[in-house]
């Protein structure tokens, strides 16, 4: 290199030459970092609306299904009250068949013990059979009822829970997403920061049409559950409105057998006792004619003898005064006609026996035959109709 090409112009004007260079590198470098600042800060506020504009969505959404789910809950415990109350009245009406149940079985067991006689299957007693099965039938139903508005509600309750959860699920998402709405930088100077979220996102995220089925499937279950209550809400109250009409109608039906046979039983009654009366009467009246009867044979035996006496007193009569004459023949007649006369009168006295003994026998079996009309018409009249008194069946 020579002199003259290291001088000390050349020199500084290199160096001047550098140093505008330098600086205008970095004048270039400072505006760019400005526009980068500016970018970056533009594009912060953008993403700040964005994620504020989300977030938003995101609690409207949630609110919305919150209000669905809310909505739905409500009906659901609504069903379940309805439910359980309807649940207490079946169960009431159960408990109240036991009693009709208990007397209907009751008047069968003292019908049994009517006399042999008694003991036909008569209209009480098909009657009585029927309110029996009927009874037996209706505890039946009720109890399947009961069974089914029990597995209704355990439904219905599983549904409810499903609906809980999903709104506490949901009410802490939309407190944590109004958390979220409301931060700023300025906000979370002192908020710790949360570890391991990435993995916590990715181990449950769900999709947007994931999360919207989760509670729409609780919706729907909800939803036909309500549909299966009112099913058997329906179902139910016209069973109990049908076995109480059954039920009333067949104890009505026993009620008027149970009086027809009373009314029955004391008309036979009340004519076996008439019947008896002049039974008596009667054994009374041939008892008088047997006693005239004996006074009317002693009284022909008188004449009889009285005939034969003279009979005899005649064959005294020396031997050429025993004529057969008129005397002797109206004497001779006489003892015929009052030997048949008394013969007639012993076989009307052995008749008349005949009769009284008759008339004692049906004596005795009316009499009989009324105390058995007597036994049964207490059982009937007294024993079943008293137990049967309070059976009043009403409305469940």
């Amino acid at each position: 290199m020579s002199v003259q090409e290291c001088s000390p112009q050349k020199i500084g004007r290199r160096s001047l030459l550098n140093t505008e260079v330098s600086r205008n590198r970095s004048e270039l470098f400072r505006q760019e970092c400005m526009r980068l600042m500016l970018e970056t800060e533009k594009a912060c506020k953008r993403m700040q609306d964005n994620d504020n504009k989300r977030l938003d969505q995101r609690i409207k959404d949630i609110q919305f299904l919150k209000k669905e789910l809310e909505l739905k809950l409500e009906e659901i415990i609504l069903d379940i009250n309805v439910l359980t109350e309807l649940q207490s009245r079946v169960m009431k009406a159960l408990e109240a068949c036991k009693e009709p149940l208990r007397v209907t079985c009751l008047c069968l067991d003292e019908r049994k013990k009517r006399y042999p006689v008694e003991k036909m299957d008569d209209d009480v007693n098909r009657e009585l059979l029927k309110e029996r099965d009927l009874f037996e039938a209706v505890s039946s139903v009720l109890q399947h009822a009961v069974e089914q508005i029990t597995e209704q509600i355990r439904h219905n309750r599983s549904a409810k829970y499903h609906l809980e959860q999903d709104l506490k699920e949901k009410s802490e998402a939309q407190c944590i997403d109004n958390s979220c709405a409301l931060m700023t930088t300025h906000s979370i100077a002192n908020l710790q920061k949360s570890k391991n979220t990435n993995a916590v996102v990715l181990s449950f995220a769900v999709t947007p049409k994931q999360w919207e089925n989760i509670s729409a499937i609780n919706i729907a279950k909800a939803e036909q559950q309500k549909t299966n209550s009112l099913s058997l809400q329906a179902l139910v109250e016209s069973l109990l409105e049908q076995t109480a009409a059954d039920m009333q109608k067949q104890v009505q039906a026993t009620t008027a057998a149970f009086q027809m046979n009373v009314q029955e039983i004391k008309s036979t009654k009340s004519q076996m006792e008439d019947q008896l009366a002049k039974i008596q009467s009667e054994y009374a009246s041939q008892q008088r004619i047997r006693d005239d009867l004996q006074v009317a044979i002693s009284e022909n035996k008188k004449y009889l003898s009285l005939a034969q006496t003279r009979l005899d007193l005649r064959c005294e009569r020396p031997a050429k005064e025993q004529c057969h004459d008129s005397a002797q023949s109206q004497l001779l007649a006489e003892v015929q006609q009052l030997t048949a006369y008394i013969s007639k009168l012993f076989e009307a006295v052995a008749q008349s026996e005949e009769e009284q003994r008759a008339l004692v026998r049906c004596q005795l079996e009316l009499q009989e035959s009324i105390e058995v009309k007597g036994r049964s018409l207490y059982i009937d009249e007294v024993i079943c109709t008293q137990h049967r008194e309070p059976i009043v069946i009403q409305n469940f």
